[in-house]
């Protein structure tokens, strides 16, 4: 099983586990549920506690190499009160 990094813990996870946020080409951000959408990705755990993290030590914004807008960020918590 494939596992990737995640951009609030920093600790390493099964791939199917985490959210994945990508960028894509026209440098609209989205998350991707299924994990085959193209674009840059970038990982975190369904976990408040990991967002909390990567807002703070801003984990997304230097996986992008950008600022990251806040729908992201209000798009990641919703995401996280559904499971």
């Amino acid at each position: 099983m494939p596992v990737r990094q995640c951009v609030g813990c920093q600790e390493m996870k099964n791939k199917k586990e985490m959210i994945r946020v990508i960028r894509t080409k026209e440098d609209e951000f989205l998350l991707d549920a299924t994990g085959k959408k193209n674009g840059r990705g970038a990982y975190i755990c369904p976990d408040r506690e990991c967002l909390k993290k990567a807002v703070k030590n801003k984990g997304l914004e230097r996986s992008f190499k950008q600022k990251i807008p806040e729908t992201v960020y209000e798009a990641l918590e919703k995401e996280m009160e559904k499971l």
